[in-house]
């Protein structure tokens, strides 16, 4: 087990652990890991995951009765909601009374995660579970009492609880609220927790009121050119202050329409570079083969679209949000604060808008042109005299040093290259704070 406890930090905008440590969430999603894997395909999935820069494990609890789910994915993939030990959830599928053998082996899942440094992000059940829906089992009274069950069985794990399952809760938030209770007690509130629902919809939109809503989470959709930042900055601008995750943007390899092409790294970057400088307190991936980790067996491949999930695996953005993480926690992201007006003129719109931000003492500002168009910066708003500029690659997580220049009147910066995923990262930094050693190939 994991000795992380996580909670948000004093002034409600990020993640820190028990020493007030700062803590990046950057999640993948594998929405069927405690169904699909076996203990060796675990093994591989959690150790690449973590070294690759991952911190959170995104995985559904409950998302199936043992039985293949009428509705939502049934043409698409074959039944799944099984363990692999063959056990239901539940017996008797009444979630009062938990079956033992699979829970044994979601605890092996979770300890091994936690052991790798990795927390796992659970969300409790899918919707159907609480809406009118012919595998409905939940209602407030048993959603309390395994929220309970679950929180205690967890409690001395690092995990983050989600409920939601991807729904609005209109109608049944009766049960939503009963199950995070439920949490709350089972965990003794030493747990964070949050709500996830649809696509293109923050949990703010229904409980940032709500005390048991620890952080608000985001679930921008899979469209193309999602402009992700606006939920980032609408969440940031309420009251009271809680951090905000866009835990399900648009997933690598996702289809956005017929004859549109589907999600790719560029894609995927643009939306993380985006969240990051409006003020997110981290960043989900996810990939659409690997939400589901379609196997051998599931083949022939392609099929609608999904690869094997050793393939989706190896996906370019899943390394490339690892170097922005490693980009972000080298300049101390936490102390970022959303600036667009370090950008003189046009900030670009669509797929060319550059978002920036800039750290509270001025020491750096960081720009991202997800199109490698030129941009002009106000010098002035980096301190001192003098400014260290550098092109960051986040393609491949590396550096080009550009110059050094007064910090007074305004400079455009044209990146190496530019073109739809030629995108570039501009750091700007008070000569005397930069970091020593700046690497102009990729960091091990």
């Amino acid at each position: 087990m994991s000795n992380l406890k996580l909670k948000v930090s004093a002034n409600g905008r990020y993640f820190v652990d028990q020493n007030d440590r700062p803590f990046f969430y950057l999640g993948d999603t594998a929405w069927l890991l405690f169904q699909r894997l076996n203990r060796d395909e675990v093994e591989e999935y959690l150790k690449d995951r973590a070294d690759k820069g991952f911190s959170v494990i995104q995985a559904y609890v409950i998302r199936g009765l043992g039985e293949t789910p009428p509705g939502e994915g049934s043409a698409l993939i074959p039944d799944a909601n099984c363990s692999l030990l063959g056990e239901p959830p539940f017996i008797d599928r009444d979630p009062a009374r938990p079956n033992e053998a699979f829970f044994r082996n979601m605890d092996s899942v979770i300890n091994r995660a936690n052991a790798l440094g990795l927390v796992m992000g659970l969300v409790v059940t899918k919707s159907w579970h609480v809406n009118q829906h012919p595998e409905r089992v939940f209602d407030a009274t048993n959603a309390y009492t395994f929220g309970k069950f679950l929180g205690g069985r967890y409690r001395d794990n690092t995990v983050i609880w989600y409920v939601g399952g991807d729904s609005d809760p209109r109608g049944v938030k009766d049960v939503w609220v009963a199950m995070a209770r439920g949490l709350k007690d089972g965990t003794e509130g030493s747990q964070m927790i949050s709500y996830h629902g649809p696509g293109h919809t923050s949990s703010s939109n229904w409980f940032h009121q709500a005390d048991w809503l620890d952080f608000n989470s985001i679930q921008s959709g899979h469209a193309w050119g999602t402009s992700t930042y606006d939920f980032i900055l609408k969440d940031c601008a309420l009251s009271p202050v809680k951090p905000t995750v866009d835990m399900e943007p648009p997933y690598e390899n996702h289809p956005t329409g017929e004859g549109s092409p589907r999600i790719d790294s560029h894609q995927v970057r643009m939306g993380a570079y985006w969240n990051m400088l409006s003020g997110a307190a981290g960043h989900g991936y996810g990939a659409l083969d690997l939400y589901y980790l379609y196997k051998d067996s599931d083949g022939p491949f392609p099929k609608n679209g999904f690869q094997h999930w050793r393939t989706a695996l190896a996906y370019i953005g899943s390394r490339q949000v690892g170097f922005m993480r490693r980009l972000f926690e080298k300049y101390s992201w936490h102390k970022l604060v959303p600036d667009q007006s370090v950008i003189v003129g046009s900030q670009g719109s669509g797929e060319d808008h550059v978002r920036s931000a800039r750290a509270g003492d001025g020491t750096v500002v960081i720009a991202y042109l997800p199109s490698g168009k030129p941009v002009t910066i106000r010098m002035d708003k980096i301190s001192g005299n003098t400014a260290k500029a550098q092109w960051y690659d986040p393609r491949e997580g590396t550096w080009q040093r550009i110059g050094a220049y007064p910090n007074t009147g305004d400079r455009e910066f044209t990146p190496p290259s530019n073109g739809d995923t030629n995108d570039w990262v501009l750091v700007l930094e008070e000569e005397s704070s930069a970091p020593s050693g700046i690497p102009t190939t990729s960091e091990p």
